[in-house]
This record gives structure tokens, C-alpha cells and sequence, in this order.
């Protein structure tokens, strides 16, 4: 972290035309709090020191969104993005919704996990590695050897407190002296401890979306015709589901 205080990193230019049409196409009004990150990234982006900013926010508070704007203003100074999450479908998740705006642009977004075939893959590390790729979202696959880059400007890390030591051991060695945005709902005391120390940046956000209800949580016994229930009015409402299940050893 002392290394990349004192790194030069890249300048980001100021916003133009097509960055604020890109948040015109942002379908909902944007909260206060997302309004202040927002500008708290672009701020950091266009200083020549490495960004280092934790957003921090519940689920569903619109920290995608400020992902997204940092991304594609990264991809118009012809700099590629990593955005690294910790699952599979929360991967494929994010690919749709970067797909679904960038590609009004002209933006390429790939999707580099396991369930992307091998010749797939191998398609995917070429173009990245030749620079026709400007944003590659992926699970703890993208911190393999053979993952290149042309042009490296943004690192984007979803929950970094849930990957293993090995993983953020390599996620080190990216940051050099590229900008880094971090999102989390549930931020660990050391990253808290960090802020305090001036190291990485801050930005929450508190303020829900106009109309979004508080998530509910329930620790309740393993009851089938329960889960079954919850599941059937989540799709009445026309709302999706995620089942995992946790194995303790």
C-alpha cells in the first residue's frame, strides 16, 4: 500500500458527451449517496494516483451502477477493466447487465469462469491479451497465470473479504498501480482499520432506492414445504431465486 501511494498511475480524462449519455441510460433516479460515490470515483480515476476506493452499501443499494460508470469511463480512454466477484452466477449476472450497456457503444464484454467452455476460454485470454476485449468479468479464474492483459486501467472487486489468501495474494500482484474499486455489503474490521489509516478510501451508500423494501432474514430449521413456500411467492411476484447450500465440516 506505501508502493502504491507513491505509484504514478494512469489519469482518466474528464467525462464527455458519451459518458453522460451512458448515465442517461441509467433507467431509475440515482440516490444521493449514489450520487456522491459516483462523483467520489471520477474524482479518484482523474488523479494521477492509484484509486483505492471501498464502496460500501447493502444489497441492492445501486453499487452496480457506480461499477458500471467507472468501468466504461476506464473503456474510453482504451483501458481494459477486470471485474472480479466470487461466485459463478453472480459472475454471469453482471456479464448480462455490462453487456446489455455496453453494447449500444460498441463496448466488448466477456465472461471467464468454469462453465465457460475450454475453447471458449481460450478465445477470450487471446483477445484480452491482444486488447479486443474492454471489460472480462469472472470468478477467482481470472487470477490464473494465464490471464493477460493488454492494457490493464481498472480492477473491480466484488466482496474481497470472501476470497482465500491465495486468491488475494494475486489480486496484489494486478494492483501494482492500476485503480481499484472494491464493493461490499459486508466490509471486514480490517478494511475498516484501513480507512482509519488513510490507506483505501470510502464511500458509503445508506440511502435505498425510492421504493425498495428492506431484505428479510430468517434462521429457521430446514423445513422443505417452507422453502417451497417462499420460493412459489417470490415467483408469483415475479422476483428470482438463489439457492446455496452450505456444507459444515
Amino acid at each position: 500500500y506505501a508502493m502504491r501511494k507513491e505509484a504514478k498511475g494512469f489519469s482518466f480524462s474528464q467525462d464527455n458527451e458519451m459518458m453522460e449519455q451512458f448515465e442517461a441510460d441509467f433507467q431509475y433516479e440515482e440516490t444521493k449517496d449514489q450520487k456522491l460515490a459516483i462523483e467520489a470515483v471520477k474524482k479518484d480515476m482523474e488523479n494521477e494516483r492509484p484509486m483505492d476506493r471501498l464502496i460500501a452499501g447493502d444489497v441492492g443499494f445501486g453499487k452496480t451502477e457506480v461499477a458500471l460508470r467507472a468501468a466504461f469511463k476506464a473503456t474510453l480512454d482504451a483501458k481494459q477493466v477486470a471485474y472480479l466477484v466470487p461466485t459463478t452466477v453472480l459472475a454471469r449476472q453482471h456479464y448480462y447487465s455490462f453487456k446489455e450497456r455496453f453494447e449500444k457503444y460498441g463496448g466488448n464484454v466477456a465472461l471467464l469462469s468454469r462453465y465457460v467452455s475450454k475453447k471458449e476460454q481460450t478465445e477470450i485470454l487471446d483477445k484480452l491479451k491482444k486488447g479486443y476485449i474492454d471489460v472480462v468479468i469472472g470468478t477467482h479464474r481470472l487470477l490464473s497465470d494465464d490471464v493477460k492483459f493488454k492494457d490493464l486501467g481498472l480492477l473491480i472487486i466484488d466482496e474481497e473479504q470472501r476470497f482465500g489468501v491465495e486468491h488475494k495474494e494475486r489480486i496484489k500482484e494486478l494492483k501494482n498501480s492500476i485503480d481499484v474499486l472494491t464493493l461490499s455489503a459486508t466490509p471486514i474490521p480490517r478494511t475498516f482499520q484501513m480507512m482509519l489509516l488513510g490507506i483505501r478510501n470510502l464511500s458509503q451508500i445508506e440511502t435505498p432506492p425510492a421504493n425498495r423494501m428492506p431484505v428479510q432474514t430468517y434462521v429457521v430449521e430446514r423445513n422443505m414445504r417452507l422453502v417451497k413456500e417462499i420460493i412459489e411467492r417470490e415467483l408469483a411476484r415475479n422476483g428470482q431465486v438463489v439457492t446455496k447450500k452450505l456444507v459444515v465440516r
